[in-house]
């Protein structure tokens, strides 16, 4: 026997039904509504990108990239921008990574203690939404002032990577969610360690994930300047830097001087579009050799 309860629902949720139909229309309203802002945010980044290529490409020569500035900075290149953007980027990662990884590890493999593990999540959540400019004065503090290192490579190395933290954090955590129970639980019947079933099954399942973090870690290390401008960065050096307490020239620095502190402004308006070409070129090369990378190490585990 057919429960009544069971025929007025069935009923409810035919085609042409009242309520089918109001839950359909609201769900195509809101399809459309995200199609729509994905469009939005697309046509956007093709309009920025279309004015600093239209705006930047005159100033692109080999001299351009190869070169120092010269003559108050209205003439020559950028090169020595571009190499401490390159350096700061992946110095960041370098401190970042293996923190952000160990940390992970911690958080999704060894911690027991279920309050402790959400204090530290809401840290780092904490962490994430600090301005940059906080993450600036902290290492003009502690890096430049109290540890004596200077206005250096050292110093932005240390703040950038600070910043970066929560993001690699966060990435990693989640790779490592991703990785079935199943294959901690093979591994251990098989007899290994937890550390050996980590480090030999877990790692090389997650380490593609990982990488995501290290993605977005090069996007904003290399496009910060607020961190970098009282820590590493410098308005105008000819040396090139010899050690990691020497400062250095930075590309989101330099676009920063030249458009707001620059003697001659308009003249060099041609070199702020043609900088920020090259920073918004190095972010793509970065994140497509990142992206290359995890595309190998997924194919080869098979995932």
């Amino acid at each position: 026997m057919i429960d009544k309860t069971d025929q007025v629902a069935e009923t409810m949720l035919e085609p042409g039904h009242g309520n089918y139909s109001t839950r359909e229309k609201i769900e195509k309203v809101i399809f459309m509504l995200f199609k729509g802002a994905a469009a939005l945010n697309g046509i956007a980044l093709l309009i920025i990108c279309g004015f600093v290529l239209y705006y930047g490409l005159p100033a692109m020569s080999w001299e351009f990239l190869t070169e120092a500035p010269r003559n108050s900075m209205t003439e020559g290149g950028i090169f020595p921008c571009i190499v401490g953007t390159i350096v700061l980027s992946y110095g960041a990662l370098f401190i970042a990574l293996p923190w952000g990884v160990a940390t992970a590890i911690y958080l999704n493999e060894y911690a027991t203690s279920p309050r402790l593990v959400r204090i530290i999540r809401l840290g780092i959540n904490n962490l994430a939404g600090v301005p940059s400019v906080v993450f600036g004065l902290f290492g003009l503090s502690l890096f430049v002032t109290v540890m004596g290192m200077g206005v250096s490579i050292m110093a932005g190395v240390c703040t950038l990577g600070a910043l970066a933290l929560p993001l690699v954090i966060g990435a990693s955590e989640e790779a490592l969610k991703s990785v079935p129970q199943t294959y901690r639980e093979a591994s251990l019947g098989l007899g290994a360690t937890k550390w050996q079933t980590i480090y030999k099954v877990v790692l090389p399942a997650a380490l593609p994930g990982m990488l995501t973090g290290s993605i977005l870690t090069l996007s904003r290390a290399a496009g910060e300047t607020a961190a970098i401008m009282f820590t590493a960065a410098v308005f105008f050096t000819p040396d090139m830097p010899q050690s990691i307490f020497d400062d250095v020239m930075a590309l989101p620095y330099h676009i920063y001087v030249l458009a707001t502190a620059g003697t001659e402004i308009e003249k060099t308006r041609h070199i702020q579009y043609g900088t920020s070409l090259v920073l918004i070129s190095l972010v793509l090369g970065m994140n497509m050799v990142a992206i290359y990378i995890r595309a190998k190490m997924q194919k080869r585990a098979g995932r």
